[in-house]
């Protein structure tokens, strides 16, 4: 493929998607991500797109929303790595609620196997993954079906979850920065999420690393607020991406970077990607890790930036 015949790709599935990371486009286009991130450049430089951590979005700073069929061929393989990991928070006979996304679907396909769990949740995809579940609870919110990410929505949405307490939330956005903390791009999706944030003791954010350093429109959870972190391992090269998630640690979110090249609930990983437990910087005072949650920065073995961004004493290899 040609240099023009590549950039034109590039261009039209940010167009279509909004965002795309730089793996994704490196795949479609068959082609190194070095290859891509010169292409990008070049198409910055004509003002076509903005270059974002790992990937690219449609010009002027902030990304429109994708759909749920551009979604979810994006970055499947990291948010499989983010879900299996999630789902380790999740104990048996909690009550909890999931929030509408591609990775939150990819969480509740493996919360079908917990036994006396609750899930509260607006999205439809959520419940589908859940349906079949016998010994999973599953209660929808009133609202309005909002089509293009098949959840509920709305005053219905909002006022059916008043009262309620549960021990977590879980949920994802479109973006996620140490400043803003998580944001999306759609005003009533936004406003569900506040709610579904007042009814949890503890929230779980899932991002995926192109989503880090990434801000939209609608703030739905201020980083304060965020107990937990799940993302995967940014590449190697992608120094922004750690800067991000060092950046949130310090604020004093806990941190699980799951690899995505690892096999379910990540317990097997290449050698480059080898866990290991770092009690990150920032922790907040008092609080306890909840079983089975690897509250760690998984970093490659071989990453020169996980010296500097370790900073710990005790560091353990499993």
């Amino acid at each position: 493929m040609f240099a023009a015949e590549r950039r034109q790709l590039i261009l039209e599935m940010v167009r279509a998607n909004g965002a795309v990371s730089l793996r994704e486009l490196a795949r479609v286009v068959q082609t190194s991500e070095v290859t891509v991130r010169r292409d990008v450049r070049a198409l910055e430089a004509e003002g076509l797109l903005d270059r974002r951590h790992g990937g690219a979005v449609l010009p002027g700073g902030f990304t429109r929303e994708s759909g749920f069929p551009q979604k979810s061929h994006l970055a499947t393989a990291e948010k499989t790595a983010i879900a299996d990991l999630a789902a380790g928070l999740v104990q048996e006979g909690e009550a909890i609620v999931v929030g509408a996304g591609t990775t939150t679907q990819e969480l509740a396909r493996r919360l079908a196997r917990v036994p006396g769990l609750t899930v509260v949740t607006n999205s439809l995809l959520v419940a589908q993954a859940l349906a079949h579940a016998n010994r999973v609870e599953v209660v929808m919110t009133g609202g309005t079906l909002r089509g293009s990410n098949y959840a509920l929505v709305g005053s219905g949405a909002e006022q059916s979850l008043q009262g309620l307490r549960v021990s977590k939330a879980f949920l994802s956005g479109s973006g996620l920065t140490a400043e803003r903390g998580l944001s999306t791009s759609n005003m009533l999706s936004a406003s569900v999420d506040r709610a579904l944030v007042q009814a949890a003791a503890e929230v779980v954010v899932l991002a995926d690393h192109t989503k880090l350093g990434t801000d939209t429109m609608f703030q739905t959870v201020p980083t304060d607020v965020i107990t937990r972190l799940v993302t995967d391992e940014p590449p190697v090269h992608d120094d922004r991406a750690a800067t991000e998630l060092q950046a949130l640690a310090d604020q004093g979110v806990q941190i699980a970077v799951a690899g995505a090249a690892g096999s379910p609930g990540g317990d097997h990983m290449p050698a480059r990607q080898q866990r290991r437990d770092v009690p990150l910087p920032g922790q907040r005072r008092g609080q306890v890790p909840a079983p089975g949650l690897r509250t760690a920065t998984v970093l490659g073995a071989d990453q020169p930036a996980a010296a500097e961004r370790g900073r710990v004493a005790d560091l353990r290899r499993r």
